[in-house]
């Protein structure tokens, strides 16, 4: 049976084949560590299962708006004038499955075939994808090591036809960590406004910043910018709330009401239970988040510093996220392997440490490591990888 061409142009995901070479591993009773998780390792705060457990014994149980509770869209409202200053009506609101989902339905409203979509890479694997989904087609614009792996104006402009459609900026970045400042930002925008070029601000990690950096959202540097931005975000990350699968997108009316619409036609509605869930997440205290956050900061300046005294290893301090980037191509060399990609397959099969290649993520030089586990966990992976570099480039 011949499938639709916009399967067959999907690009299969490196990140799921080691993962499930991982866990074909483990069932085997070897002693894997897992370094690829895209999720808190916390539960979900307290106060926050007793609100959806309360709704759901309250008889909350029903379909909701398709673009979300009232309620959640005011408490959404509240939290981007709390934290970013910003002002939105709740037209300009829309809650979805999930910032994923969000993303996905954003891309299918707003991109024609041939609309093209500027993405920085490094990227998060499912840009690209969503993109050709929904026909438009992806233009890649490296973001430099040498510059946090952030792209510049003049890369910008360079990317820029008459066929550009949106610019993808995620900060902090997913896989980097890495933040745009104020300043970078502004630069960027200007080429935007100037180009009338939508902007799509993944702002997922936006509360997991460390060493006293801040995230800047670029709608809050003027109010042009703020018309042309779409900011997508939600709970997974921010309050450990991956698996209830809730986020929003903040931004004109007009694409909002067209992504309700199509959400109408696709998933009905987000979840009930977890919509109210959230609802508590944001209007609730927020001592859970700032724990988190704290944990992991504490993680990175530990694991930091065992990480880049590996031969062969370089890495850019992470400024937010939970993962690190570090540019393996020395070591996979001095270990005796051809590119980073094998020596990814050799790590977890002889030193048994799953790691995420960065060719998934646009940069084969480069490997993504998660601290989104425990300490225990992290330092022993880190010593495993070390041994293991060690041992080959002395054997060879």
């Amino acid at each position: 049976m011949n499938l639709a061409q916009r399967v067959d142009a999907l690009t299969p995901s490196s990140t799921l084949a080691i993962t499930a070479k991982a866990k074909e591993l483990k069932s085997q009773g070897l002693d894997i560590i897992g370094l690829g998780a895209g999720e808190p390792d916390f539960n979900t705060p307290d106060n926050i299962i007793e609100a959806a457990y309360h709704s759901m014994k309250d008889g909350f149980t029903k379909y909701t708006p398709a673009a979300g509770l009232p309620e959640l869209k005011k408490a959404v409202i509240n939290k981007l004038e709390r934290d970013q200053g910003l002002t939105y009506k709740p037209s300009e609101i829309i809650i979805g499955n999930g910032a994923k989902h969000v993303l996905f339905t954003l891309f299918q409203v707003i991109l024609n075939d041939g609309d093209e979509v500027i993405i920085p890479t490094p990227y998060w694997v499912s840009y690209p994808e969503q993109v050709k989904l929904a026909g438009g087609v992806p233009v890649y614009v490296e973001g430099k090591e040498e510059n946090d792996y952030k792209i510049t104006p003049d890369q910008l402009k360079s990317a820029i036809t008459n066929k550009t459609k949106a610019i993808i900026i995620n900060s902090p970045s997913n896989p980097t960590g890495m933040i745009y400042s104020q300043a970078e930002l502004s630069a960027l925008g200007e080429l935007c406004l100037e180009h009338n070029i939508l902007i799509v601000s993944d702002e997922i990690y936006e509360k997991l910043v460390y060493d006293e950096n801040k995230h800047i959202s670029i709608a809050q540097i003027s109010q042009p910018l703020k018309d042309m931005t779409i900011i997508i975000n939600g709970v997974s990350k921010s309050h450990s709330m991956t698996g209830w699968r809730i986020g929003y997108a903040a931004g004109h009316e007009k694409i909002v009401a067209a992504m309700a619409d199509l959400s109408s036609h696709s998933t009905s509605n987000p979840t009930t239970t977890s919509q109210y869930g959230a609802i508590e997440a944001y209007n609730g205290p927020q001592t859970a988040v700032e724990q988190m956050r704290q944990a992991f900061e504490e993680r990175l300046n530990i694991i930091y510093d065992k990480l880049v005294a590996i031969p062969g290893v370089e890495c850019k301090k992470p400024q937010g996220a939970f993962y690190l980037y570090p540019n393996f191509r020395e070591a996979a060399r001095i270990a005796g392997y051809e590119d980073v990609d094998q020596l990814v397959e050799a790590l977890l099969e002889e030193a048994l440490v799953a790691v995420i290649p960065g060719s998934s993520f646009g940069s084969p030089n480069n490997i993504r490591i998660s601290y989104a586990t425990s300490l225990e966990a992290l330092e022993e992976a880190v010593s495993r990888i070390h041994s293991f570099i060690e041992k080959k480039s002395n054997s060879r």
